[in-house]
């Protein structure tokens, strides 16, 4: 049966590179996906399969059940871009300024819309029932992952399981981990409130931007200096702003960053250290400090046994040598959300340019992968329902 819905999906392949090139020409950001949800809306309609539209705010939700009884399996994909120009000189490159899939979030619709097409038409030989989760605002937190959660999208589900196309992985090849594999992902925003004045007399003055530069380069030190080495964190300061004149000292600055943390204990200390050198920082100095610091995405925890089927079933259907585990990435997904709430994984699929000159990373303005790794998300996600129905109940 596996090879035969495979040949179906292959046969396939010219429509999923349509719909995906469709959404590749018209993005929409987070929490404004409008066309997009519409377009997922229908074709899963097209298919016969229960719909729910404007899950959580814009989410759509699937429902395919098998003729015979048995557990529920979840399948996600998310669907929103990025404000990013698109660069590519290609005929579906974006037309909204700004705006452009640079994440692959396309490729992961259309693959699972298809995945979708190809069980639903084979559902007389499924046993149990297929989630297909396609969600909005994943770019953006606290991302869509938990507002649906929250309207109920994996009710009564027993596993999910999610994959991410990779811009720089050769095509065919699948990462997997056990346990924490992406990061808790933070954010602060810092401003710093001086005194503002002439740059010819700083004296008279109390200057937040060089008070700002003194604290961007102390919060350096929360990693190098306060953080256990053999524990991974990031601090990174990627937005410094205050001032628009070169002879005006300003009244304020502001610093905005993200934080990366796996262990719970040292994503505390890290919080801790970027309110206490702040203010601290600025009151030595004459200077007051405002911290806002909001928690994003909680870590990736895969389940080591759903991860151990992830990794066999793909082994089977790619090659033992094409699957290969990966190391704990500091990137953040909130794919978390969903592993909070039933047993699964979440794995990276490879799909990198076969011209080396076309590789960029994700979110670069150039970004782009090969199509054919819809092919490949869409066997894994196929042989991973198959094999997870064909396991007993009492095994799991």
């Amino acid at each position: 049966m596996k090879e035969t819905l495979f040949k179906r999906l292959d046969d396939l392949y010219p429509e999923m590179v349509e719909f995906r090139r469709d959404l590749h020409i018209h993005p929409e950001l987070s929490h404004h996906e409008v066309e997009t949800p519409g377009k997922v809306a229908d074709f899963l309609k097209g298919l016969g399969l229960e719909v729910r539209t404007k899950v959580g705010g814009r989410g759509v939700v699937g429902t395919l059940k098998g003729k015979k009884p048995g557990r529920t399996i979840a399948l996600r994909a998310d669907f929103d871009a990025l404000p990013i120009q698109d660069e590519k000189d290609v005929p579906y490159k974006s037309k909204v300024d700004g705006v452009m899939h640079a994440c692959g979030h396309d490729i992961h619709t259309s693959g699972l819309l298809h995945v979708a097409k190809v069980l639903s038409e084979n559902k007389e030989a499924l046993s149990g029932t297929v989630i297909f989760i396609h969600q909005f605002a994943e770019e953006v937190i606290p991302g869509g992952a938990k507002f649906m959660i929250e309207d109920g999208c994996m009710d009564g589900v027993d596993a999910v399981f999610g994959a991410h196309v990779s811009s720089v992985d050769p095509l065919g090849t699948v990462g997997y981990r056990e346990g924490p594999v992406m990061a808790n992902g933070d954010t602060f925003e810092i401003t710093i409130s001086g005194k503002g004045g002439h740059a010819a007399n700083p004296h008279l003055a109390v200057d937040p931007l060089t008070i700002g530069a003194q604290v961007m380069s102390s919060l350096q030190q929360i990693v190098s200096r306060q953080t256990d080495p053999l524990k991974s964190a990031v601090v990174t300061v990627a937005s410094f702003n205050g001032g628009n004149s070169y002879n005006v000292i300003p009244d304020s600055a502001e610093l905005k960053g993200t934080v990366r943390t796996f262990e719970p204990e040292v994503r505390d200390a890290v919080e801790n250290s970027i309110q206490s050198i702040a203010e601290k920082t600025c009151e030595a100095l004459g200077a007051t400090a405002d911290v806002k610091y909001t928690r994003g995405y909680p870590a990736v925890v895969n389940d080591p046994e759903e991860t151990k089927r992830y990794a066999r079933v793909a082994s089977e259907i790619f090659g033992e040598e094409n699957v290969k585990e990966i190391p704990p990435m500091m990137g953040m997904e909130d794919f978390a959300y969903y592993l909070k709430e039933a047993p699964g994984s979440f794995a990276w699929v490879g799909g990198a340019m076969p011209d080396e000159k076309d590789v960029y990373p994700h979110h670069h303005p150039k970004f782009d992968v090969h199509e054919e790794s819809m092919l490949y998300i869409g066997r894994l996600f196929i042989a991973t329902v198959l094999d997870y129905m064909d396991t007993p109940m009492h095994s799991n």
